[in-house]
C-alpha cells in the first residue's frame, strides 16, 4: 500500500464541516498530486455514491469511495476531524474519514489492498492508534502497516508470520484477489493489509482452509468444536454461510464480511462469507453450502446466483447492517433454524426486489415493496401502450371496434394490421394488474408469494378493482405469505410448503378477503377516482400538470419522479383510457424530458461555466433527453444539486402546466420524440417542452454565473485530460452496479 497513501495524502486537522467539504479537502490532495485528473467531475462520482447509500459507519469513521475514470491511479486520503463529520452513521459524527479512490479499471491486486484496509477498521487498535498519531507521516505509516499497532500483536514478527501463513493458506484454497485478506503478489503490504489474529487464532484458522471455496471461518477455526463456546466437545458447531456485496464492492464488501466472522467467532458459530465484490468472486464450494445450517445476506446489489442457498433458513439484510448488527444477525439465523424456517429460493434478486433492512422504518419497506411490482408492470405498459398507440395510428381511431384479427384479417389493408397492433397491446394491458400484485408479494415474500399475488390481481380484473385492487392485492399476498411462513412446520413437510401448502392456503385467502371482504370498497375507489380524472378541467387540470412536473424533476428518476410516472401510467393501462388520463401522462414524459435537454443545452450556450466533463455529459444529455430519460441529468445534479434541480423543477412545472393547458395527448407511456406521430397536439406539446427547457437553462446560466468559480473548478474546467465521462457511466453509480 506504499504507493496508494503518503503523507502529502494525509490531513490530520481536517477543517471541514461538510461530508462535501471534506471530501473536496482530501480530493484536492490527490488532484496536487496528479492521481486525479478532474477534481469536479471526480467529486461528482463521489457525491453519486453517496448518494446510493451513506457512508459512515459504527465507531466514528466515515469512507467515501468510488470508482471513477478521473483517477489515474489507486489512491486514498485520509483525514482526521476533531469536531466530527455527518457520514449518516447511526452513532453519530466521524472523526477517521478515509476518502479511496479507485480508476474505473483498476486491477485486481488493487482493490483488495483497498479492500483489505477496510477490514482493518474493523480493528479497534488500529483505529486508536490513528486517533493518536502525532504527524502525518507516522499515520499513512499506521495505514501502510509500517508500524502496527502494537496492542493488536505483542509480537511483530509472530503476526507477520502467522499472516504470511494464513494467506498462503486461502491461495492455495483457491480464494480469489479480492477475498483473500493479504494477497501473496503483495508481500510489504499483508502484515498490514488486515491484522492477523495473534498467535493460535491465526493458526487455527490456516489450518481450517478449506479447498475451493472462498471462505473464512468464524469460530470452527477459532475455537473449534473441542473448546468453542458454542458446542460442546465432539458437537458440530453451529453452520452459516454468507454473501456480502455493496455498490462499489471495495468497502462495505469486505467490512461487512469481517465483522460477521468477528461476530461469529464470539459466539461460537462456523461462519464462511463469500464477497461478492468488485474484483469479481468465487463461489462457495456447494459441498460448504450444503452442510450450512443457515445463510446470511448482506448486501445492496443484487446476490449472484442466489439460488444457490434455496431451501435455507436465510435473513436478508443491507450491507450496513451486516456490519452493525452482525451479532444480531447470527442470533436471528440461528433462531429460524430452531423454528425451521426456510426460504424456497429464487432467482437472483433486484435491489427493490428485497424487504431490506430490518432497521428500516415500515415506510421505505412499503416503497422498496411497490417498486418491486411497478419495475416488473413498467414493461407490460410500455409494450402495450405502444402497441395500442401504433394500432390507433395505422388504423384509425375506430380501431378498438375491429373484429378479431383470428376471423378477419386481410394482409395488404392497413387497418387489419392496425387491429392486430391493437389487439396484440390489448392483451399485454391484461397482465398489468396481475404482474403488478404479483411482485409486489414477490418483494415481500420471495417466490412464494407469486402465485396468491397473480391470483390476487387477476381477482382484481375481475371485481373491476383495477390498479388500486392490484397494489391492495399484493401487499395482502405478501403478508399472508410471510405470516404462513413464521408458523413452525415439522421437518416431514418443509420439502412441500413451498410448492404446495403455501400457495393453496394463501391463495385460498387472498381470494375470500378480494371477493368478499375488501373488493367492493376498493372498486368504489378506484371508481371515483377514474371519474374524478374524467371531470379535470381548467385550472385543477393545470394545476395537477405543474405538481407532476415538479415531482417528475425533483429526483430524476428516484422515488418521487416514480410516484408520477406509476399515477400517470396508472390511467392509460386500460384499453380505452380516458381523455384526462392521456394529457396527465403526456404532462408526465413532457416534464420529464426537460432537466438532461436544459443540461445539454446550458452546456452549448454558456460551456465555460461547466467542466470539461459536463460538456462532454452535455452531448449524451441530448440524446437522453429526446429519449425521455429524465437520469441524463443525474451527473449535473450530483456535481451541483442546489443550482440544478431547483431550476429543473421550475423548467418542468412549467412544461407540465403548459401542456395540460394545450390538451396535449399521449396513448404511449414513453418513447419521447420519437412517438410524437402519436401524440394529440403536437406542436403545441413541443413548445411546451421548449419553454420548459429555455426556462431550466435560463436559470441554471444565471445561478451558476453567480457563484464565484473556484481556481481548481475552473482549471479542471479545461483539463484535457480528463477526457470524456458518459452519463450512462453516472446513471451506472447511481442505480448501484
Amino acid at each position: 500500500m506504499s504507493d496508494m497513501i503518503t503523507a502529502d495524502l494525509v490531513d490530520l486537522d481536517l477543517s471541514a464541516d461538510t461530508k462535501e467539504a471534506a471530501a473536496r479537502a482530501l480530493a484536492e490532495r490527490m488532484v496536487s498530486l496528479g492521481r486525479v485528473t478532474d477534481l469536479e467531475g471526480f467529486l461528482a462520482d463521489v457525491a453519486a455514491r453517496e448518494a446510493q447509500m451513506p457512508t459512515g459507519l459504527d465507531g466514528g469513521i466515515g469512507i467515501p469511495h468510488c470508482r471513477s475514470a478521473h483517477v489515474t491511479e489507486p489512491t486514498l486520503g485520509f483525514g482526521r476531524s476533531s469536531a466530527g463529520i455527518d457520514f449518516g452513521a447511526p452513532d453519530g459524527p466521524a472523526d477517521l474519514i478515509f476518502l479511496i479512490a479507485a480508476p474505473a479499471g483498476a486491477d485486481d491486486a488493487h482493490l483488495t489492498i483497498l479492500s483489505s484496509l477496510a477490514r482493518q477498521l474493523m480493528n479497534t487498535e488500529f483505529t486508536d492508534a490513528l486517533r493518536s498519531a502525532g504527524d502525518a507521516r507516522t499515520a499513512a505509516a499506521l495505514i501502510r502497516g509500517e508500524d502496527a499497532p502494537a496492542a493488536t500483536a505483542p509480537d511483530a514478527a509472530e503476526d507477520t508470520a502467522a499472516a504470511s501463513g494464513a494467506a498462503s493458506a486461502d491461495a492455495a484454497a483457491g480464494s480469489t484477489a479480492q477475498d483473500t485478506a493479504a494477497p501473496a503478489p503483495v508481500p510489504t503490504a499483508a502484515p498490514a493489509a488486515v491484522p492477523a489474529p495473534a498467535g493460535p487464532a491465526a493458526a487455527a484458522q490456516t489450518a481450517d482452509a478449506t479447498a475451493g471455496a472462498t471462505e473464512r471461518t468464524g469460530a470452527g477455526a477459532a475455537e473449534g468444536p473441542a473448546g468453542g463456546s458454542g458446542a460442546g466437545a465432539g458437537e458440530r458447531p453451529f453452520r452459516v454461510v454468507a454473501v456480502t456485496s455493496c455498490p462499489t464492492g471495495i468497502a462495505h464488501t469486505y467490512m461487512a464480511a469481517e465483522s460477521l466472522e468477528n461476530a461469529g467467532r464470539e459466539a461460537g458459530v462456523e461462519v464462511l462469507v463469500e464477497t461478492q465484490g468488485s474484483a469479481g468472486f468465487t463461489r462457495l464450494d456447494p459441498a460448504v453450502i450444503a452442510a450450512a445450517d443457515g445463510v446470511i445476506f448482506a448486501h445492496d446489489v443484487p446476490v449472484r446466483d442466489k439460488d444457490r442457498f434455496a431451501g435455507k433458513p436465510t435473513v436478508d439484510v443491507g450491507v450496513k447492517a451486516g456490519i452493525n448488527r452482525a451479532a444480531e444477525l447470527i442470533g436471528e439465523v440461528r433462531g429460524k433454524a430452531e423454528r425451521g424456517e426456510a426460504t424456497s429460493g429464487a432467482a437472483p434478486a433486484t435491489p427493490v426486489e428485497r424487504a431490506g433492512d430490518s432497521t428500516e422504518g415500515y415506510g421505505t419497506k412499503l416503497r422498496k415493496w411497490l417498486m418491486s411490482g411497478v419495475s416488473y408492470m413498467v414493461p407490460f405498459v410500455a409494450a402495450g401502450g405502444l402497441l395500442i398507440a401504433l394500432g390507433f395510428a395505422i388504423g384509425g381511431y375506430t380501431v378498438n371496434k375491429a373484429p378479431s384479427v383470428m376471423d378477419h384479417f386481410l394482409w395488404t389493408q392497413a387497418d387489419s394490421w392496425g387491429a392486430l397492433l391493437f389487439q396484440i397491446g390489448v392483451v399485454s394491458f391484461g397482465f398489468l394488474v396481475p404482474v403488478l400484485a404479483g411482485y409486489i408479494a414477490y418483494g415481500m415474500a420471495d417466490r412464494p408469494g407469486l402465485v396468491p399475488g397473480f391470483v390476487g390481481g387477476a381477482i382484481a380484473l375481475t371485481i373491476n378493482a383495477g390498479f388500486l385492487g392490484g397494489l391492495v392485492a399484493g401487499l395482502v399476498a405478501g403478508g399472508v405469505v410471510m405470516a404462513i411462513q413464521r408458523v413452525r412446520i415439522p421437518a416431514a413437510l418443509r420439502g412441500i410448503m413451498p410448492v404446495v401448502v403455501i400457495p393453496l392456503i394463501s391463495s385460498a385467502i387472498v381470494g375470500f378477503l378480494m371477493f368478499v371482504v375488501i373488493g367492493k370498497p376498493i372498486a368504489s375507489a378506484q371508481k371515483g377516482m377514474t371519474d374524478w380524472l374524467n371531470g379535470l378541467t381548467g385550472t385543477n387540470a393545470i394545476l395537477l400538470g405543474a405538481l407532476l412536473g415538479l415531482m417528475m424533476c425533483f429526483d430524476l428518476g428516484g422515488p418521487v419522479n416514480k410516484v408520477a410516472y406509476t399515477f400517470a401510467t396508472a390511467g392509460i393501462a386500460v384499453a380505452s383510457p380516458s381523455d384526462s388520463a392521456m394529457k396527465i401522462m403526456a404532462a408526465v414524459m413532457a416534464a420529464g424530458m426537460v432537466p438532461p435537454l436544459a443540461m445539454a443545452l446550458a452546456t452549448t450556450v454558456r460551456g465555460r461555466l461547466f467542466t470539461q466533463t459536463e460538456r462532454e455529459n452535455g452531448k449524451a444529455a441530448w440524446v437522453l433527453g429526446a429519449s425521455f430519460i429524465s437520469e441524463g441529468a443525474i451527473p449535473f445534479a450530483a456535481a451541483d444539486p442546489l443550482r440544478v434541480i431547483p431550476s429543473a423543477m421550475v423548467g418542468g412545472a412549467l412544461t407540465g402546466a403548459l401542456s395540460m393547458t394545450f390538451g396535449a395527448t399521449l396513448r404511449a407511456p414513453h418513447g419521447g420524440i420519437f412517438v410524437v406521430p402519436l401524440i394529440g397536439n403536437p406542436f403545441f406539446y413541443l413548445i411546451a417542452i421548449a419553454a420548459g427547457v429555455c426556462v431550466t437553462t435560463a436559470l441554471v446560466v444565471v445561478l451558476k454565473g453567480m457563484r464565484k468559480q473556484a481556481p481548481e473548478a475552473a482549471a479542471a474546467g479545461t483539463d484535457p485530460a480528463a477526457g470524456p465521462a458518459t452519463a450512462a457511466r453516472e446513471a451506472e453509480h447511481t442505480v448501484a452496479a
